[in-house]
């Protein structure tokens, strides 16, 4: 494997249960749909300690599986069950001590070397630390490269390592690969949230009509809704709700989920005939009474996230889909950032990132969507708009 598979945070829990099980219960190995959620959820040799459902797990073990990272097959005794076995391993071609330590470092997020040698006595023995650190270092040289080792903070005697298969916790992350200069990630959250906030109430009234002027945009969200097929639909970044409004007066079951407190209360007040909740598009799940959602917008809500995160990001929105359905994307076309310090009369600090639709289509495609297509169009200068447009929709094998 020339690339290291990018995990969720899910994915590590899956693969990091099925390394673990494979090796420590091999009489129950391939796992069960049940047994796996159950791995995932134990409370011991767990950080953080997470509540998965059947859903949430078997739709993750079917993205896994399209990338190659599992193999489903059926029960060879006993009742016909579907089980799951893992291939990362296999493809990385992890000695028995590295499979060891990458399994709890999944499981368990950085560790220094001592603890990781307490931690895989059931899985390897490691004579002592610096076994445990030779072996690391051997994965530090491998290609690609398996993990790395984390500044030592202030009052840590050992330094501490983490693999590089994915996302880690907010504070442990290093800045991308290839994140857009200039732009303070640390801060970003926040900054976007309070800005957000400052211009809630100008901005819902700025768009109360938007969609009356925008022909293209309005075909494309009843397109959206015949082809979720009356499962339900979330507009993820949904600022003040006038668009999952509409959707919701198409006859979608239409949700929308907004980072800002200000934008979730302008939407509720405004159009009281969908439904709005607080949330982070990051940490999108599923529908409480549905297998997945039919069609999940990204309605120019990726507008502040960095070529660097797009991967991870669309991968987080595809997880909660259910077969068939579709991701949308919406934003401005080109390339760059765009600065602002004032909008609707008030001070702020937002960076506007703009994405060439071809490269976006791209990445759907690498998400493991098909049916791919995009699209650009000009700006409406009635609006005053100042920037060519990009949309892109691509549907979850079914």
């Amino acid at each position: 494997m020339t690339d290291l598979p990018v995990l969720s945070a899910v994915d590590q829990r899956i693969l990091g249960s099925l390394l673990e099980k494979e090796l420590t219960v091999p009489a129950s190995y391939p796992l069960s749909l049940n047994a796996l959620r159950t791995a995932c959820n134990q409370t011991s040799s767990r950080d953080p300690v997470v509540s998965y459902d059947d859903a949430l797990v078997e739709a993750a073990c079917r993205n896994l599986k399209d990338r190659g990272l599992v193999r489903i097959v059926w029960a060879d005794r006993g009742p016909r069950t579907l089980k799951y076995h893992q291939v990362l391993a296999e493809l990385l071609d992890l000695a028995p001590d590295e499979r060891a330590l990458l399994t709890v470092l999944l499981l368990r997020g950085p560790q220094a070397a001592g603890e990781m040698r307490s931690r895989t006595e059931r899985l390897h023995a490691f004579g002592d630390r610096h076994d445990v650190e030779a072996t690391l270092e051997r994965m530090t040289a491998a290609s690609p490269r398996l993990v790395r080792v984390l500044p030592r903070r202030a009052g840590e005697r050992d330094p501490r390592w983490v693999h590089l298969l994915g996302e880690l916790p907010v504070a442990e992350a290093p800045p991308p690969v290839g994140a857009t200069p200039g732009i303070d990630l640390t801060t970003r959250d926040e900054r976007v949230r309070s800005s957000y906030d400052l211009v809630a109430g100008a901005y819902a009234d700025a768009l109360t009509d938007e969609l009356e002027g925008l022909p293209f945009e309005r075909w494309l969200l009843g397109r959206v809704v015949d082809l979720a097929a009356g499962a339900p639909v979330v507009e993820v970044g949904c600022g003040p709700g006038h668009v999952t409004a509409y959707l919701s007066d198409l006859g979608a079951a239409a949700t929308g989920i907004d980072l800002t407190p200000g934008m979730v209360e302008q939407a509720r007040t405004r159009y009281p005939q969908a439904s709005y909740d607080l949330g982070d598009l990051r940490r999108l799940m599923r529908p409480p009474a549905a297998d997945g959602w039919g069609a999940v917008l990204a309605w120019y809500s990726l507008v502040h996230t960095t070529p660097a995160e797009m991967p991870e990001v669309l991968a987080g929105l595809v997880r909660p889909m259910r077969p068939g359905g579709w991701l949308v994307y919406a934003g401005h076309a080109g390339g760059g950032v765009v600065h602002r310090d004032d909008w609707f009369d008030q001070p702020i600090d937002l960076d506007f990132l703009l994405q060439e639709p071809d490269e976006v289509a791209r990445l759907f495609e690498r998400a493991g969507l098909v049916d791919v297509e995009w699209y650009r169009r000009s700006p409406v200068t009635a609006r005053n708009e100042s920037t060519e447009r990009a949309y892109v929709l691509g549907r979850l094998p079914a």
